[in-house]
C-alpha cells in the first residue's frame, strides 16, 4: 500500500478575498500601534497574538483539509463467475446457426472460458479469479445473487466482474438486487448467455396427483399433468405400474406446446402400503428422455367412515340415502329424527340413535354430518349444537352436507353458526323453494365436468351424457346465487335469474373441513332403470371426498391432514392437527411438535400453535427442500402420545433439464451495473473492454482541519494568551 498526502483549501475568490483583505488591514493597524507604543514589547506581543488570530480565522474560513490518498501496491481484479448449475446440461447450443451437428449442452459450449488461459492477456494488468457460481454455497439451484454480492466483498480492489450463465434462477434473492448493490461500488458486469430461449421439444410428466391413502376394492382416481413443447399433437399410451406387479394404461391426446391434464384409475385388491409409478412413453423428436416417469406411495387401508343423517321427516330423499350408506361397507351411518308428529327423536333400527351427540367428544366421532330439512327452531337443533357443528367442520376438518326440503326448516340455519358455511345465498322471502310438474334437469359447470364428485362415468363424454340422461327433479331450494369462494358442479338446466343460471350442487371449504349443498331432494329418482348404480355412487363419493382430509393420519388420540397432500417441491404445506386427551375431551393449553424426516435424513423440529383449544387444533408449516418419502413423528407432552406417519414430496430436482434460457436476466444485469451483453464467442471483445476499465480509484482519507476539534482548541488558547497579553500591557 503507497500513499500521499497534501494540504488543501476549498476556496473560492471571495473567500480568499474575504481572507486576505481584512488580514491586511489588521496588519496596518497592528504596526501602528506597535509603533504608537514606541515599540514596547508587551504590544508587540498583543498585536501578534491578534494578527494571529486573524491569519487563523482567514485559513479556516478556506477550508482547509490534510488529504491522503492510499494506493494499493496489488493488482485490480476481474472476477470470472460460470454457472455449474444442473440446467447448464440442456444441449440446445449450435457451434454455428448452419450447422447441422447434434447441438451441444451449454456446459460444453462454456468450457474453454473456464479455464485460465483464457483470460491469459488480462494476466499482466489484472488478478484473475476463476470460478463456478456453485462455489457461494447454492444447494441443488440456481443462485445469481450469492456470488454477484460475494464477489464485491471478497476483493476490494474489483474492477470487473464476468458472468457467464443461462440466466436461469431459482434461488436467493433477485438478481437485479445485486446489480443495484455493485454499481453503487462502480463495478460493471460483463454478462455472456448461453443457451437458446425457446423450449428443447420435449415431453415431460409435470405431476402426479395420487391421493395419500385409497381403499381396498375401490377405483383410486390418480390425477395426473404432461406438458409438451413438441410442435404437434400426439397420442400416447400412459401406464401405471404399482409395487404388486399390477399394471393399467390409458391413451391420453397430449396436446401441442401446451399442457394436458387427465387422469387414470387403479383399483387395488389388498391392504397395505404401495408404490404407483406413472409413465408416458417417448416420443419422437423427443431430446430430454429421463423426465417422463414419476412416482408416489398411496396407503391402502380398511375404510370405516362414521356419518350422521340429522332429518325432519323421513322423505324419499332421506330414505334412499339412508339404506345407501347402510348398505356400505365402509360407512357406519347413524341417524337421527326431529320428527314433528312424534313426541320423541329417535327411529326405528339399529342406525338410530336417541339423541344428538352431547359435547365435542361425542360429536367429534363423525366424519360427515348431512342436515336434511332442519332447522334451528324448537324441538330441533340448539344454537349451542349449531355452533358445535360449525367447529367441527373448521377445526377438526369434517365434511358437512346441506340437503334443504320444501317446506323450508334450513332457512333458520342461516341466523346461526351454520349460516358462515352455507355455499350459496338463499331467498328468504321463498323459503319453500320452487316446484314444478314437469321435471327439471341438472347441467354441469366446467368445474362439474372435472370434478370426482359428479363423476358417475368412467370418461368425460359418458359422464356427461350420464347426467344429462338422469331422472329429473321437481323441486329445487330457493337458491340466489353462490357465495364467493365456492365451487359450482350443477345447475338448473332451464332456470336463471339476475347472477345466471340458478346453482344447485356447490362446494366449499370452511376453515379445514368441506361443505356441500344439494339444492334438489330428486337424487332419490336417479335409481330409475338403474338401480343403485348412480345414486349409491354419487354418495359414496360425496362421503369419502369429504372424509378424505381427516382421515389422512390418524392415531389413538392424534389426528394429522395436511395440504396439498402432494405438495411439489419447494412448496409451503399448511399442516394441522387435533389431539384428544385420554378421556376423549380435545387437549386445551397443550403442546405439539412435530420431527420432520427428510429422505437424505435431514431432521427439522416443527413446533404447532393453538388455533382452536375447545376442539384441541393446532397449525403450522413447512416448505419441503427434498423430494421423495417424509417422515413424521408428531408428539405432544401433556398426552405422552405419538403419531408417526409419513407423506410424500413431488419433484426430482429444483432445477430441471431442458428449460429456456433468459437471457433478459442477464441484459437486466449488465444494464444496472452499466456493463455489457456479449456472446460466449466474443471474448476477445471482452478482454478488450476489460483494458479500456481505469484502475479502480484511491482510497482517500480527509481530514478537515477547519472543523476539527483541535483546531477549535487552539483558537481558545489564541484567545487566552491574547487576553492575558492584554493584562501585561495593562490595557485592561
Amino acid at each position: 500500500m503507497t500513499s500521499a498526502a497534501q494540504l488543501t483549501f476549498l476556496w473560492t475568490p471571495w473567500t480568499l478575498a474575504l481572507a486576505i483583505i481584512p488580514f491586511a488591514v489588521m496588519a496596518v493597524f497592528s504596526y501602528v500601534a506597535w509603533r504608537r507604543s514606541g515599540y514596547r514589547g508587551s504590544i508587540a506581543m498583543l498585536e501578534f497574538f491578534r494578527l494571529t488570530l486573524f491569519a487563523m480565522a482567514a485559513i479556516l474560513l478556506n477550508q482547509p483539509e490534510w488529504v491522503e490518498e492510499f494506493r494499493p501496491k496489488e493488482r485490480p481484479t476481474v472476477a470470472v463467475l460460470w454457472d455449474d448449475s444442473r440446467s447448464m446440461q440442456t444441449a440446445d447450443v449450435l457451434k454455428s446457426e448452419s450447422s447441422s451437428a447434434l447441438a451441444q449442452t451449454r456446459a460444453d459450449a462454456i468450457t474453454p472460458l473456464t479455464e485460465n488461459a483464457a483470460w491469459e492477456p488480462l494476466a499482466q494488468r489484472f488478478d484473475i479469479s476463476v470460478q463456478p457460481i456453485s462455489a457461494a454455497g447454492t444447494e441443488g439451484g440456481t443462485n445469481l445473487f450469492a456470488p454477484l454480492v460475494g464477489a464485491a466483498d471478497k476483493a476490494e480492489d474489483l474492477l470487473g466482474i464476468v458472468l457467464i450463465s443461462d440466466g436461469d434462477w431459482n434461488e436467493g434473492e433477485p438478481p437485479v438486487e445485486a446489480a443495484a448493490r455493485l454499481r453503487l461500488k462502480n463495478i460493471p458486469v460483463i454478462t455472456m448467455p448461453v443457451g437458446s430461449s425457446t423450449r428443447l421439444p420435449d415431453v415431460q410428466l409435470l405431476s402426479l396427483d395420487a391421493p395419500t391413502f385409497g381403499i381396498a376394492g375401490k377405483s383410486v382416481r390418480i390425477p395426473f399433468s404432461i406438458e409438451s413443447s413438441l410442435p404437434r399433437d400426439t397420442l400416447a399410451t400412459v401406464r401405471l405400474k404399482d409395487s404388486a406387479g399390477g399394471e393399467v394404461t390409458k391413451e391420453v391426446r397430449i396436446a401441442a406446446q401446451g399442457r394436458t391434464t387427465d387422469a387414470i384409475l387403479w383399483e387395488p385388491k389388498d391392504l397395505g402400503d404401495y408404490t404407483v409409478t406413472v409413465e408416458v412413453p417417448h416420443q419422437q423428436g423427443e431430446t430430454i428422455l429421463d423426465n417422463n416417469a414419476l412416482t408416489a406411495p398411496i396407503a391402502i387401508r380398511e375404510e370405516k367412515l362414521k356419518v350422521l343423517i340429522v332429518e325432519s321427516y323421513p322423505r324419499w330423499e332421506y330414505r334412499y340415502l339412508r339404506n345407501a350408506l347402510s348398505r356400505d361397507p365402509g360407512v357406519d351411518v347413524s341417524c337421527l329424527l326431529f320428527h314433528p308428529g312424534l313426541s320423541k327423536v329417535g327411529g326405528g333400527n339399529t342406525d338410530y340413535i336417541k339423541a344428538f351427540p352431547e359435547g365435542r367428544d361425542e360429536l367429534s366421532e363423525y366424519d360427515v354430518i348431512f342436515l336434511g330439512d332442519i332447522g334451528a327452531e324448537e324441538g330441533q337443533l340448539t344454537d349451542e349444537q349449531c355452533r358445535l357443528i360449525a367447529g367441527l367442520v373448521e377445526q377438526q376438518a369434517s365434511g358437512l352436507v346441506f340437503l334443504p326440503g320444501w317446506q323450508g326448516r334450513q332457512m333458520s340455519l342461516l341466523h346461526t353458526e351454520l349460516g358462515k358455511l352455507y355455499p350459496v345465498m338463499m331467498d328468504e322471502s321463498q323459503p319453500g323453494g320452487w316446484g314444478s310438474r314437469v321435471a327439471d334437469h341438472f347441467a354441469l359447470t366446467s368445474d362439474g365436468r372435472a370434478s370426482l364428485l359428479t363423476k358417475l362415468a368412467d370418461t368425460a363424454e359418458e359422464n356427461i351424457e350420464v347426467w344429462e340422461g338422469l331422472p329429473g327433479f321437481q323441486w329445487y331450494a330457493p337458491v340466489t346465487r353462490a357465495k364467493a369462494g365456492s365451487t359450482v358442479l350443477c345447475v338448473h338446466k332451464d332456470a336463471s335469474n339476475n347472477y345466471g343460471r340458478i346453482p344447485l350442487l356447490a362446494t366449499r371449504t370452511y376453515g379445514s373441513g368441506k361443505v356441500l349443498f344439494m339444492g334438489t331432494d330428486g337424487a332419490w329418482r336417479w335409481r330409475k332403470g338403474v338401480e343403485d348404480k348412480y345414486h349409491y355412487r354419487f354418495w359414496g363419493q360425496v362421503v369419502r371426498w369429504m372424509a378424505y382430509q381427516r382421515n389422512m393420519a390418524e392415531g389413538q388420540s392424534m389426528r394429522l391432514y395436511y395440504s396439498p397432500d402432494q405438495p411439489q417441491l419447494g412448496q409451503t404445506t399448511m399442516l394441522q392437527a387435533n389431539v384428544m386427551t385420554s378421556s376423549g375431551e380435545p387437549l386445551t393449553n397443550g403442546e405439539l411438535a412435530a420431527v420432520i424426516v427428510a429422505p437424505s435424513g435431514a431432521i427439522e423440529n416443527v413446533r404447532f400453535s393453538s388455533t382452536g383449544d375447545e376442539w384441541g387444533a393446532f397449525a403450522a408449516q413447512m416448505t419441503a427442500k427434498e423430494p421423495g418419502l417424509h417422515k413424521v413423528t408428531l408428539t405432544s407432552p401433556q398426552t405422552d402420545a405419538t403419531l408417526e406417519t409419513t407423506f410424500f414430496v413431488q419433484g426430482s430436482t429444483v432445477e430441471p433439464i431442458g428449460e429456456p434460457a433468459r437471457p433478459e436476466v442477464l441484459e437486466e444485469i449488465a444494464r444496472v451495473t452499466n456493463g455489457k451483453v456479449l456472446q460466449i464467442a466474443q471474448v476477445d471483445d471482452v478482454i478488450n473492454y476489460l483494458k479500456t476499465l481505469p484502475d479502480p480509484p484511491p482510497a482517500v482519507r480527509r481530514l478537515q482541519i477547519w472543523s476539527h476539534p483541535i483546531t477549535a482548541a487552539i483558537l481558545i488558547l489564541l484567545l487566552c494568551g491574547f487576553w492575558i497579553a492584554r493584562k501585561v500591557a495593562g490595557l485592561i
